[in-house]
């Protein structure tokens, strides 16, 4: 069996958890994995793995890494 992975979404689209779980696993126990949850791809070309922070895009059915935070000049 091939491992499968599973991002879970808060309101905005934004991962805040992942786990490595069947299809058939997830939607057999909907009381333990509530919400959203959106497969995603671990060695899959064209395709962003996601992490924590990540923000899921519907319009390209991929993941996008969260924007880096500014720098201001004198905070070193």
């Amino acid at each position: 069996m091939d491992k499968q992975f599973f991002a879970q979404l808060d309101e905005n689209n934004v991962v805040i958890n992942v786990h490595c779980v069947t299809q058939q696993f997830l939607e057999a126990n909907p009381e333990r994995y509530t919400g959203v949850w959106v497969e995603t791809f671990f060695d899959t070309e064209g395709k962003t793995y996601a992490g924590i922070g990540y923000i899921w895009n519907e319009e390209t059915n991929n993941f996008e890494a969260p924007p880096s935070p500014e720098i201001k000049e004198n905070e070193f």
